[in-house]
């Protein structure tokens, strides 16, 4: 009786699990394995011979390949920047929007659209605004900010495509915040103030500690969302001007799609893999320990 209700659970989960786990084989497990074995060789993708060649695409890359370090070091400024203003600014909207306002769901709602429209739409979008609106704005105002090379030139290109990328995450962000803030029971921070705690004093004691869970989330979306960064900086500026704000993600398209060097392409895309979840497995580690039980 035992030995069957242990077969009929088993039965059940497999029957609930089993095609998630065929399809996960299937579009993630396999072409992963695949990339694997691709790094390894030196292959353009369209013939079927496939040549082993060891370590050499790894040596290219480390050694050699000057536009993949430049691309990642652009792309590790980008997230370092992206990541601190994303999180700052749904941070600090989520407090404002936690009060007690009159439009504050309208408001929500408002924010947290960018996030809706898709990075390639979003990108061609802000390419109009910065190219077309911005140039007519400051032929009429004649104001600095708005005359500024924005996709012309590569320190203003790399502030666009963080002025986009922050505009876009922000209010998804804020949600998860705001979620964390609702929590935060009402009679600690009551006792706080009455005991004579400042508000600064109860930001930075209380309620960070308290949603350090949300943090963890947030930094670990964010970090995710800059590395991989590809359309909406493909959309915005292709890469240039000069390859200057060629991110990870299109050097690797560049290489495998543009180039027909798969073997490279997969290696490089190995590479940025394995940093990626090193850095964010160091990042979850260390804001886990920051957090704590009410």
């Amino acid at each position: 009786m035992k030995t069957k209700r242990m077969l009929s659970g088993w039965l059940q989960q497999w029957v609930f699990i089993g095609p998630a786990l065929v399809f996960f084989g299937i579009v993630v497990l396999i072409p992963f394995l695949m990339s694997i074995y691709y790094s390894f060789t030196e292959w353009n993708g369209v013939t079927t011979k496939v040549t082993f060649n060891g370590l050499e695409n790894f040596k290219q890359i480390l050694f050699h390949d000057k536009d993949y370090r430049n691309a990642f070091n652009f792309t590790s400024r980008l997230t370092v920047t992206n990541v601190i203003l994303t999180n700052l600014v749904g941070f600090l909207l989520a407090l404002l929007l936690t009060q007690s306002l009159k439009t504050r769901n309208v408001l929500r709602t408002i924010f947290f659209m960018p996030n809706v429209i898709g990075g390639l739409l979003l990108g061609f979008i802000w390419q109009f605004i910065f190219v077309k609106g911005f140039a007519t704005l400051g032929n009429l105002t004649h104001i600095g900010f708005f005359e500024l090379p924005w996709l012309g030139d590569s320190p203003t290109a790399f502030w666009a495509i963080v002025i986009v990328s922050v505009w876009q995450g922000a209010g998804y962000l804020m949600i998860i915040y705001i979620a964390a803030l609702s929590n935060v029971p009402k009679d600690m921070l009551e006792a706080a103030y009455i005991d004579g705690a400042s508000r600064l004093q109860v930001l930075r004691s209380i309620i960070v500690p308290l949603i350090m869970p949300a943090v963890t989330v947030c930094l670990f979306l964010t970090i995710s969302w800059s590395f991989k960064i590809f359309d909406l900086n493909f959309s915005l500026t292709k890469g240039g001007p000069f390859n200057s704000t060629e991110s990870v993600s299109i050097n690797i398209y560049q290489e495998a799609f543009r180039n027909n060097r798969y073997g490279l392409g997969t290696a490089k895309a190995l590479v940025f893999f394995i940093v990626v979840a090193i850095i964010s497995t160091i990042q979850v580690m260390y804001t886990k320990r920051k957090e704590v039980e009410v």
